[in-house]
């Protein structure tokens, strides 16, 4: 496929004036005489240089690689479709789309831009994290940092110890039966070629605690209402976790709240204003 250039700067031109601050959790200043997002701030969102973004605007530059197109839906908030046309726009074979799928809905973007405030996660089915609110990396760290199978924290709890450390000691052995479970899940979901089961396979040879619990065949293990968080800050906080699920990609968004007046609502609070990351 060859990239449409004419076709790229007039989409991404019409992408921006379309979006407002709000729509992305900015604020929107007294001063502000661009319609739609400035320059600037669709840069910062997708994750580019203010120039390169100019150089796509006019038809100049190199050929932007997939995952710099990539970047580019996730930021102008693009839906399943206006990230394929985008993709052909470029050059590109649109990725896949479903549970092997990366790209955040607009809707899950939306909802978690207003909550800043809020711990709040959005996480693939097999646990790994695609985005975080600035809270939500205050209380576990900055889980989108790792790669390859250590972007899933089932395959985290089991090869790297300092992921236990985040979580009450008493938890423990619920949640190992619940990623193992989970996995399973997901493996005969997905199939024997999908990731899910090179992540089981990795783990039973490198797990004598997760060949154990494979070897049981437990399904449907879930955690509790009230999930159990050690900060090295505030120390143990007990938050409800609540769950909404875009069907299309399966994703899920995870909101962390407290019961107001509780301790953990106090220690919420001063989170947000202390706003060191945990080591996760």
């Amino acid at each position: 496929m060859e990239i449409d250039r004419t076709g790229l700067a007039a989409f991404l031109r019409r992408r921006r004036a379309l979006l407002q601050p709000e729509d992305v959790g900015l604020p929107r200043g007294r001063r502000r005489r661009t319609s739609g997002l400035r320059r600037e701030e669709v840069a910062a969102l997708c994750h580019m240089s203010a120039d390169y973004y100019a150089r796509l605007k006019r038809e100049r530059g190199p050929q932007p690689s997939e995952r710099m197109i990539a970047s580019i839906a996730q930021g102008l908030r693009l839906s399943l479709d206006e990230r394929d046309h985008l993709f052909r726009l470029a050059g590109h074979q649109p990725p896949v789309r479903g549970a092997a799928g990366e790209h955040v809905g607009p809707g899950l973007l939306r909802i978690l831009d207003r909550l800043a405030d809020t711990p709040a996660e959005i996480v693939t089915e097999l646990g790994e994290t695609l985005r975080q609110s600035p809270l939500g990396v205050a209380l576990t760290g900055d889980t989108t940092r790792f790669r390859g199978p250590e972007r899933s924290i089932g395959y985290r709890w089991f090869t790297l110890p300092a992921t236990r450390a985040l979580y009450a000691p008493q938890d423990h052995d619920l949640l190992s039966r619940m990623f193992a479970s989970g996995l399973r899940r997901v493996v005969t979901l997905r199939g024997q070629d999908s990731r899910a089961a090179h992540y089981a396979g990795l783990l039973l040879e490198r797990s004598e605690e997760f060949r154990g619990l494979w070897d049981t065949h437990e399904v449907g293990v879930r955690p509790g209402r009230v999930k159990r968080f050690l900060h090295p800050e505030v120390g143990e906080l007990e938050l409800d976790c609540q769950s909404l699920v875009d069907p299309d990609q399966s994703h899920h968004l995870l909101v962390y709240t407290a019961d107001p007046g509780s301790e953990s609502h106090e220690k919420l609070r001063l989170l947000s204003v202390i706003g060191t990351p945990a080591v996760g």
